[in-house]
């Protein structure tokens, strides 16, 4: 294994916290998502202390969607920050994706495609015409010919865009859960790390399956980051 296919989801906003969670992980994981909540709290500074404290690659989950040229403006802001990862929503469209990409120099433009808590149901109320798989394949292959290099949805889309992105394009995947953590939360569309890994996903982004071990102590989180991690190769 040259890299780890886990991301850890970093959501907290307590900054000693964040720091602990990555030093206890860091021989498992290799990149850390840093979201909205943690950028508002923090700042770019907060950012740039936990890359360069750890070392680590950062995906920057700020969603951005609004107009092309806001979105643009926005990108290049954290473009000093140079995180390997930078989420933007492929419903803004193919103008507000291609106006991402032109305005940062390293980082891989993500586009996220349908939120994996949202079920068929929420897409109907909310005016979508088509399923969540075909309304993601349709998002991904708008926002990968605009520019996009990487993807996030659910793993039970992965296989189908897959069919219609180009190989180079990274597959991240939100809603995996390991197969003893059957309980219910916020992700409706989910597999386990090793299916999701067996559908063509690059990376798993995970959260609570590590993050709750922390109450137990820092051995106990990262001993469960390396049992994931090898779960999903054996």
């Amino acid at each position: 294994m040259s890299e780890s296919p886990i991301i850890l989801a970093v959501d907290t906003s307590d900054f000693d916290t964040a720091r602990a969670w990555i030093e206890a992980t860091r021989e498992s994981i290799d990149v850390y998502k840093l979201g909205l909540e943690f950028f508002l709290t923090f700042g770019a500074k907060g950012i740039q202390t936990i890359a360069d404290e750890s070392g680590a690659s950062i995906f920057l989950d700020l969603k951005l969607h609004d107009i092309p040229n806001t979105v643009k403006k926005s990108a290049a802001v954290v473009d000093h920050l140079h995180p390997r990862f930078l989420t933007v929503h492929a419903s803004g469209g193919a103008a507000m994706v291609s106006a991402a990409v032109s305005a940062v120099t390293s980082t891989s433009i993500t586009a996220v495609t349908v939120l994996t808590s949202l079920a068929d149901s929420d897409l109907l109320e909310l005016g979508y015409a088509k399923s969540s798989l075909e309304t993601a394949v349709a998002m991904a292959r708008v926002a990968t010919s605009a520019g996009a290099t990487s993807i996030v949805c659910s793993p039970l889309e992965i296989e189908a865009i897959r069919a219609v992105v180009p190989r180079t394009v990274s597959m991240i995947t939100p809603g995996v859960r390991p197969s003893d953590e059957a309980g219910s939360d916020d992700q409706v569309r989910t597999m386990t790390p090793a299916q999701a890994m067996s559908a063509g996903a690059n990376f798993l982004v995970v959260g609570r399956p590590i993050t709750s071990r922390w109450s137990e102590g820092k051995a106990a989180m990262a001993a469960r980051a390396s049992q994931l991690v090898a779960s999903i190769y054996g």
